[in-house]
């Protein structure tokens, strides 16, 4: 953890929002503009004026004279850009903030959108770090979900990834997804661990209102599986994992040793990050900002000046802040840095409505840290925020 909690911290990490995917998968509730399955950076003029106006917005955001340690290419699909238009953002972002020799620049990519001399070109561009979607190891829940993917595809990507011999692989896989079985989910689990990956990521399926699956199921509705059968897939998910090396460091993230995502512990430890493009989020000199989530608007807003028009976060949101993303670390939060930042009376009212899931085995403090126990804590850290946000809301 930071040794301080601050709403004036200098940023050293920046998101980049690439928003382009061939379709829309039924659970996604992103700001992406689909281009279908024949077009990408090399032969399209939407995605061209994209890479244009976001350097753009990089090349007018102020720069606050320290380096980026970490860049993180999310989207949508940052894995349809041309080698040259990767190199290019690459580039604006070197020339205006810098870029350490040692950063950590990571890229999502999906099975089928990269062949070989793609993703070796983005390796030589500088991606150190890149982050396979794969959510599934099955043709029918790879339909079902709205992937544009196949199995075989997953493994065709892994090779390729492993051809270039990129440092750090992660893999994301979906658990509860419609018709998802115990079984499946295990087999799924099975296949990543044989795959090997350094990092891998389990998200439980939220069903957003406005996608796809918002309009075809409600929670708890068949064919959605129970709660029951989700909190199994966790409990499958932390035991499968762990038992084959890998460090369950945060909620819903598992790594080998050395490899945890530095970029996400930024958002994590509440820690100051520029953002660019469309509908991405910054949290620099104190101010949380999204940008436009629809193309038109964001093209205006940066050709206005890309004003951030928002009000500096109150301390006692900060805190609130800090606690929902601090709590979803393995290791919490450190007591004496929450003492310094907030005085320990804070603290004390803070353990105090804990209490109750200090006695249920959720909650524990151990080596000078508050923290959630794993498995329990984490599959309950809704009760227990909800509680914080009650309390000292």
């Amino acid at each position: 953890m930071s040794k301080k909690f601050s709403i004036s911290g200098i940023a050293s990490s920046a998101y980049v929002h690439i928003p382009f995917c061939r379709r829309r998968c039924f659970y996604c509730d992103f700001p992406v503009s689909v281009v279908g399955d024949r077009l990408r950076g090399e032969t399209s003029g939407t995605i061209s004026q994209y890479v244009e106006v976001l350097c753009q917005e990089i090349a007018i955001t102020p720069a606050f004279g320290q380096p980026l340690k970490t860049i993180f290419f999310g989207g949508g699909t940052p894995s349809l850009l041309s080698i040259e238009q990767l190199q290019r953002i690459l580039t604006k972002l070197e020339k205006h903030f810098g870029i350490t020799s040692g950063a950590e620049i990571s890229m999502e990519i999906d099975p089928a959108t990269f062949d070989l001399a793609h993703i070796a070109g983005y390796r030589s561009a500088g991606v150190n770090r890149v982050s396979l979607g794969v959510q599934a190891f099955q043709e029918e829940l790879l339909q079902r979900a709205g992937r544009s993917h196949s199995v075989e595809d997953i493994f065709a990507a892994v090779e390729l990834i492993h051809q270039v011999e990129i440092p750090a692989f992660s893999l994301d896989l979906i658990s509860g997804l419609p018709h998802q079985s115990l079984d499946q989910w295990q087999y799924s689990l099975e296949k990543t661990v044989a795959i090997a990956p350094t990092h891998i990521s389990i998200y439980d399926l939220t069903i957003e209102p406005g996608t796809a699956f918002g309009r075809y199921y409600k929670p708890g509705d068949t064919p959605m599986p129970t709660d029951e059968a989700t909190v199994k897939m966790y409990q499958m998910g932390q035991q499968v994992l762990t038992s084959a090396g890998y460090e369950h460091y945060e909620i819903s993230n598992y790594a080998q040793p050395g490899h945890q995502c530095r970029h996400n512990r930024v958002y994590w430890e509440n820690r100051p990050y520029y953002g660019f493009g469309m509908g991405a989020a910054s949290y620099v000199e104190g101010k949380r900002f999204n940008r436009p989530r629809k193309t038109r608007e964001y093209y205006q807003w940066v050709q206005a000046g890309g004003v951030i028009d928002c009000d500096v976060t109150p301390p006692k949101e900060v805190l609130l802040e800090t606690l929902m993303l601090g709590l979803r670390l393995a290791e919490g939060l450190s007591l004496a840095t929450l003492a310094e930042a907030y005085g320990e009376e804070k603290v004390e009212e803070i353990c105090q409505c804990l209490q109750e899931y200090f006695e249920k085995g959720w909650v524990e403090i151990a080596e000078g840290s508050l923290r959630l126990i794993d498995p329990q804590g984490f599959l309950f850290s809704n009760v227990v925020l909800a509680k914080l946000f009650e309390k000292l809301g």
